[in-house]
């Protein structure tokens, strides 16, 4: 009979992306030069939308709080990355670990519904143009916006009690093949049935990514059908434009997302794990603010008048 990894587990060993130690001082500026891009994009693109006022609309509403979301994301996993890379001692407390898979479910699931909210955003705007600031009002934005981090706070506590169901058994040290505590490769080392577990993470995972994907495919439906019926290409390609970001944006989470968890813990290699995993916890929280500035005309023009006005004064 499996012993409560309460009583025994004391401290995770997290084995990191490789063990080759000539890898590790390259991979520790890469990670750093990412995590300090993801820094700096991310609360630069919060203070750019929080001082132009001609953002002040819904859309960068929603964008703010995303990138507020990347900002977290990316925190809760790369410092300590960054530390076991460099350091000896790869541990961490079992405290910390679980508090740790928390915040990263916490972060993914307000990723997948702030994803959703944008993409019902852009279906106002673009199919009931005349109706946008009556929907979109400021506290539909804010309670939408509220809503998104109450349900990430929700399925957060529930993936967290598939975590500390987890039994295991033998030493009350527990090396984990991964860079960061996630359940997948857990579940791979409890010496107990995680049938249950593996069911309740499918089930709400899959609630959660199907509902989410559902509703962007569908407003993305309404979008394009609504784009194709505008006459001037001007309008076609700045519709289109407004969309694409988002949408690159999507591919790129729900891509590697659903690649780990909804599948059996058991049918993927721990490399494969690893890889998938970078690209939604480190790349994708880079990405995003890159893709939204790049793309954006509106944001490109309010970082030049800041610049001017900063120059000016």
């Amino acid at each position: 009979m499996g012993i409560r990894n309460q009583s025994t587990v004391t401290e995770f060993v997290l084995s990191g992306l490789t063990d080759q130690p000539e890898l590790q001082l390259p991979l520790f500026f890469l990670f750093l030069g990412i995590y300090i891009a993801t820094i700096v994009g991310n609360l630069g693109m919060i203070s750019i939308i929080a001082l132009s006022s001609q953002l002040h609309i819904p859309m960068y509403y929603f964008l703010s709080s995303l990138s507020f979301i990347d900002f977290c994301y990316s925190s809760v996993i790369i410092p300590n990355m960054l530390v076991g890379i460099l350091s000896r001692d790869k541990s961490i407390s079992y405290a910390g670990c679980n508090i740790q898979f928390f915040l990263f479910c916490v972060c993914a699931v307000c990723e997948c519904y702030m994803l959703a909210a944008m993409a019902y955003d852009r279906y106002v705007a673009i199919c009931s143009p005349l109706l946008y600031n009556v929907i979109m009002s400021r506290r539909v934005c804010s309670l939408l916006v509220a809503a998104v981090f109450s349900v990430g706070l929700t399925l957060g506590m529930v993936f967290e009690g598939c975590l500390l169901s987890l039994n295991f058994c033998g030493s009350n040290i527990i090396k984990i093949k991964h860079y960061y505590c996630d359940i997948v490769p857990l579940m791979k080392l409890s010496c107990s049935s995680t049938y249950i577990e593996e069911l309740l993470i499918f089930v709400f995972g899959g609630f959660n990514m199907i509902t989410t994907s559902v509703t962007i495919i569908i407003s993305y439906i309404f979008i394009i059908s609504s784009i194709l019926r505008i006459q001037s290409k001007e309008g076609r390609a700045k519709a289109f434009s407004t969309c694409g970001s988002h949408l690159t944006a999507v591919l790129i989470f729900y891509g590697s997302l659903m690649s780990i968890y909804l599948k059996p813990a058991s049918s993927s290699s721990a490399i494969q794990e690893k890889v998938t995993s970078v690209f939604y916890t480190i790349v994708n929280p880079m990405l995003n603010p890159l893709i939204y500035s790049l793309r954006n005309k509106e944001v490109q023009n309010a970082v030049i008048k800041l610049l001017k006005r900063k120059t000016s004064s």
